[in-house]
């Protein structure tokens, strides 16, 4: 039921002057021109139309259900409207000759065209005074708008809106760029855009304000971008208030030490991002530093090089990793590389028996552990450090805020430790520049000399026989292989009955060789047990769900298979297949497809197929996706855009970015231009 009268009116009364400035962001979700009118003679099914025409006939039919019918005409040509919910004085209102507007959608009835619930208004006087409506539409008068359609629940109808907006104050109108910049940068006058928005735009802009190409949309969206980034300049600025450990080179030389000890070069782009890191930790206030980079380019060996520098000044480091296998991976792969230069390393997870955790928790707090590895456990009350300086964090946009900062809190004296976050879905540069231009970006863009690109190939359903001789064959030549289940609508269980049940089949087709079931249900021993053996050859085929999508390294591992791959994301495709092209032999990712492919699935499943370069396919996936979650935004405590689409509107980012700049800190017009787009939720919203 519509909200009556009265109720709406009293909400209205409630709102405060920051609520008033969040009704007036509350834009429309489409324009109707409700002043050109469509001649009855030329209707057409599924029309949406506004029409003249005269009352002749009302009644309220009770069968099969209550419903009021009102015939109309114009010429020869009569319409029926119904209402199947409606108050007593409609059908007063509609009392037959009366001349009335009409819009609404064009249905088939029993042999007759038809609306049901179409607006309606007594029509203003003249409006019969043409002659003879054209069987298109009528021009528009000249003072003629158009008529904004806002979102809305089911108790709030679009009158209630119309008339808020009506009321908006003064201070909604202010403008808080001044009019010289808005000339510069041909913007339109904030108060110009919010009106024209808001009721006062001419049926002529019907197009471009529905496609929101409008000037005024432009408009809208610089300044919810603006604010974007003045809140990110303010996070930067609070950051260098803090306090954290400068962490600079000693003569104790560690991270040269262990350089020296690898068996290999660092690559171009690992050494640039340390130096960047190294940069950064030289501050006496906290590093806010991303470390991107495609699968096997060497981010954790770059992490390791800065937990090295917070060690050499005898401080403490924490790994945090999303899953248990991750963070036994971690815990495998560097130990011995820690080891060999002197340093304590451990780890931390859920899963450890009691007295070991409480053993590494008391050695941790004593300052006999260099370097942490673990999963959520470390952000625990109950974990304490010594001398905690640095955190980096693994596959970052696993956490929430609230996690992160739990940890790096944990420094002592008063100090956050310095925050290296890492993420092997390389962040497209626009989606970066407008969420993440508070933090500083490193980039792996080379991999380890010797790797050769992975083969992709596409394969349906229909000749999964080939796949079985294929994994015959390679599982021959001593290699190993990848057969990863697929999602099954998000839910755990279903997954795992979908590695049981392709489990069992593969056993069955494959009878000589040792497979392995690898998933979420497991306790972490037997995953780790069988991982262990996956890893040291004892298993030629692993069977998985997406438990191993990251930080899995088995060099002798060379066939990747994903089955249902329409299923997955683009993003996890490609991480699924990173696990596999760590080694000297050719390795094959062989996406297992069924159908019929929706145009989504086809423009993933084709990426894939083109290129196996993670920062171009992070970009593919923005334009398939849209920015939606790729960043975890709504982890990141950064708002969401509700107009401004980065990826459509990037030179409208570049502007933003560049008035941003022009802003002074702690003026006037620039808090209230956070506090207009940032830091006032919607009555209706919240």
């Amino acid at each position: 039921m519509p909200l009556p009268l009265a109720i709406a009116d009293a909400v209205s009364g409630l709102l405060t002057a920051p609520h008033w400035m969040g009704l007036a962001l509350h834009l429309p979700l489409r324009f109707e021109d409700k002043a050109s009118i469509t001649a009855m003679d030329s209707l057409q099914v599924g029309q949406k139309v506004n029409l003249l025409a005269t009352v002749v006939g009302t009644e309220v039919q009770y069968h099969p259900r209550k419903q009021l019918r009102v015939w109309v005409e114009d010429g020869d040509t009569t319409l029926l409207l119904r209402w199947l919910h409606f108050y007593p004085g409609l059908q007063q209102k509609l009392s037959e000759g009366s001349r009335i507007q009409i819009s609404g959608q064009i249905r088939q009835g029993y042999g007759t065209f038809e609306m049901v619930h179409p607006t309606v208004k007594i029509a203003p006087p003249g409006a019969f005074d043409e002659p003879n409506i054209s069987t298109n539409q009528t021009a528009a008068s000249a003072d003629a708008v158009l008529e904004p359609v806002y979102p809305s629940t089911g108790q709030l109808k679009q009158g209630d809106w119309h008339r808020w907006m009506k009321k908006l104050p003064a201070a909604c109108f202010i403008d808080t760029l001044p009019l010289a910049q808005c000339k510069k940068y041909k913007l339109l006058p904030w108060p110009v855009a919010l009106q024209t928005l808001h009721g006062q735009a001419k049926p002529e802009e019907l197009y471009d304000l529905n496609l929101r190409t409008h000037p005024a949309w432009s408009r809208v969206k610089v300044d919810e971008m603006l604010a974007q980034q003045l809140l990110l300049r303010e996070y930067r600025q609070q950051r260098t208030q803090e306090k954290a450990s400068p962490l600079k080179p000693t003569k104790a030389g560690l991270v040269q030490k262990f350089i020296n000890q690898l068996p290999f070069q660092l690559t171009g782009a690992q050494e640039r991002a340390s130096q960047e890191i190294f940069d950064d930790l030289r501050q006496p206030y906290p590093m806010q530093r991303l470390l991107q980079g495609d699968v096997g380019s060497g981010k954790t060996l770059v992490a390791a090089l800065a937990c090295l520098r917070a060690i050499e000044n005898r401080k403490q480091a924490a790994i945090l990793a999303p899953t248990e296998v991750l963070a036994a991976q971690h815990h495998h792969k560097l130990t011995p590389l820690f080891n060999a230069v002197g340093v304590r390393c451990a780890k931390l997870q859920g899963a450890m028996k009691k007295s070991e955790k409480d053993r590494t928790l008391k050695a941790l707090a004593a300052g006999e552990i260099d370097v942490v590895i673990g999963t959520h456990a470390l952000v625990q009350d109950n974990v304490e450090f010594k001398a905690l300086a640095l955190v980096v964090v693994d596959e970052q946009h696993r956490f929430g805020v609230a996690q992160r900062l739990s940890l790096i809190a944990k420094a002592s004296d008063g100090h956050l430790a310095h925050q290296l976050m890492m993420s092997a879905t390389p962040i497209p540069r626009t989606l970066a520049q407008t969420y993440l231009s508070d933090l500083a970006v490193s980039n792996l863009d080379e991999k380890p000399p010797g790797r050769k690109p992975i083969i992709t190939k596409l394969l349906s359903q229909k000749k999964r026989d080939q796949l079985i001789s294929a994994i015959e064959g390679e599982i021959n030549k001593g290699q190993q292989v990848y057969w990863v289940c697929p999602l099954i609508e998000e839910s755990e269980t279903l997954d795992l009955q979908a590695a049981q049940a392709t489990y069992n089949d593969l056993c069955e087709q494959l009878p000589t060789r040792k497979i392995g079931l690898l998933h979420g249900k497991q306790d972490n021993k037997l995953k780790q047990t069988t991982m262990a053996a996956f890893a040291a050859g004892e298993i030629d085929l692993l069977v998985s769900t997406t438990v191993i999508e990251v930080g899995v390294d088995v060099g002798n591992a060379s066939l990747m298979v994903i089955d249902q791959a329409e299923r997955f994301g683009l993003a996890q495709l490609h991480q699924l297949r990173g696990r596999v092209g760590r080694g000297s032999v050719q390795s094959v990712c062989v996406l297992l497809y069924g159908g019929p492919l929706s145009n989504t699935s086809k423009l993933r499943l084709k990426a894939m197929h083109e290129s196996d370069d993670g920062f171009y396919l992070a970009e593919k996936d923005l334009e398939i996706r849209g920015p939606g979650e790729l960043l975890g935004k709504r982890q990141s405590g950064l708002p969401m855009m509700r107009y401004a689409d980065p990826l459509v509107d990037k030179d409208l980012l570049e502007l933003a970015r560049t008035l941003a700049q022009q802003m002074p800190r702690n003026a006037d017009n620039t808090r209230r231009h956070i506090q207009r787009w940032i830091e006032e939720t919607p009555w209706w919203l919240s």
